[in-house]
């Protein structure tokens, strides 16, 4: 077989059936746990305005490093970026049209992040995600983090960990930067030399840092609980509270950051325990009370979540759990007479409301029921001239021990639906 001319870029790749069948899938079962919710859905554009994403923060990899960007073809151009992430994308759509508040949505799309690809890592990947904008009550953190919790235990997984932290905000969080900047400068030169440059840019990244040589100095390192302000304490605990009411596990991380500078008081991660250690992280979010004012809009507080699609699928495979749908088609039609009264009956079946699929080309009979076993229908309704003549389709059961039997036409799609509900 010859190699193909064109390949798709590196860290992206087509998702095939059946695979594609489950994405679908597990972001169906999303839609359906955050309209259970009150959420509703908000479709963003993939690209906006560079300065959009600036408000990330300055110092994380997503803005220095990872975005792809491009001026566009107007004059004079205007510096766009394919969307890294959504939270600013809905923090800009609430700014651009104020929503009367609460405002609660979810979202599903492809991001895009220039970074080096790996196991559930890729340059173009899809997350689903919620966010609640004008609700400061630390009940509305709750509500977000038990939702993801109740998504993972719909799809059946059970080695889910949650990681809680809170990164305080504008009144304590400058005494505890200060008091971490200081430790680190320190230990500098212990410091592996990417945390050395990400400390001259912000002291707080160097947390996020995963690198085995920074792990002894990150361990030691002041952390921000210590420095809670009574009402940052207060909103904290009330959280973990309302967490502990409804039953959701959790682990106090008090070095857990989050990789974006948007986060403020409550912080949170989940990571399957199923992955590899270094990079098992399945979604995470947290509050961010000044995105929205950064982006031009009103002081709003702001909480959510973003779960990344691949790597929940591939805990779902350590699991053994969340296979593939099985194949809307129930019935594979098999015309041995040329294939017109094959286009009749797969008309006809689908209109009745059921999936319907056939073979081209005017193939052999064994030729055609290879097609049908491929197919994963559990019926098979051959056509041959006996059955022309008589009205009628021969309907062969291709999963089970019922054989086969001779069904008229206008009673197929009857019975059909009585076999498969």
């Amino acid at each position: 077989m010859a190699e193909p001319t064109f390949r798709a870029p590196k860290g992206t790749r087509d998702i095939l059936p059946p695979e594609s069948g489950r994405r679908r899938a597990l972001v169906d079962r999303f839609a359906d746990a955050a309209g259970m919710g009150g959420f509703g859905e908000v479709v963003s554009p993939i690209f906006e305005d560079l300065g959009v994403f600036k408000r990330i923060g300055e110092s994380t990899d997503v803005v220095t490093k990872e975005m792809f960007d491009f001026l566009d073809k107007g004059d004079p151009p205007q510096h766009l970026a394919l969307r890294p992430e959504l939270t600013a994308s809905i923090c800009r759509a609430y700014a651009e049209h104020r929503p009367v508040p609460p405002w609660k949505v979810w979202y599903e799309g492809p991001q895009f992040r220039y970074e080096q690809p790996q196991a559930g890592r890729y340059r173009q990947f899809t997350q689903v995600g919620v966010e609640v904008l004008g609700a400061d009550d630390p009940q509305a953190d709750i509500d977000v983090i038990a939702l993801a919790s109740r998504f993972f235990e719909s799809l059946g997984l059970t080695g889910v960990q949650l990681s809680l932290n809170s990164l305080g905000d504008a009144t304590c969080r400058p005494a505890y930067l200060e008091a971490l900047t200081d430790y680190l400068t320190g230990h500098n030169s212990d410091l592996s030399a990417q945390s050395q440059v990400t400390l001259e840019r912000n002291a707080l990244r160097v947390l996020d840092s995963k690198r085995p040589e920074d792990q002894e100095i990150i361990d030691g390192a002041p952390v921000m609980v210590d420095f809670l302000t009574d009402e940052t304490a207060d909103h904290f605990a009330s959280v973990r509270g309302g967490l502990e009411a409804l039953a959701v596990d959790y682990t106090i991380s008090a070095r857990l950051v989050r990789g974006l500078d948007y986060y403020t008081r409550t912080t949170f991660e989940f990571a399957a325990t199923s992955l590899e250690s270094a990079q098992n992280a399945v979604g995470g979010g947290g509050r961010y009370d000044g995105l929205v004012e950064d982006l031009g809009g009103p002081a709003t507080p702001g909480i959510g979540f973003a779960l990344g699609v691949d790597r929940i699928l591939l805990a779902c495979d350590a699991e053994g759990v969340f296979p593939a749908p099985p194949s809307p088609v129930s019935v594979f039609v098999v015309d041995v007479t040329g294939g017109s009264h094959a286009l009749d009956v797969c008309e006809r079946l689908r209109r009745g409301g059921v999936g319907a699929d056939r073979a081209y080309g005017g193939r052999s009979m064994k030729a055609q029921m290879k097609v049908a076993d491929r197919s994963g229908a559990p019926y098979a309704a051959i056509i041959g001239e006996d059955e022309v003549a008589a009205g009628e389709v021969t309907l062969r059961d291709l999963r089970g021990d019922a054989g086969q039997r001779r069904v008229a036409l206008d009673d197929l799609v009857r019975d059909i639906h009585a076999l498969t509900n």
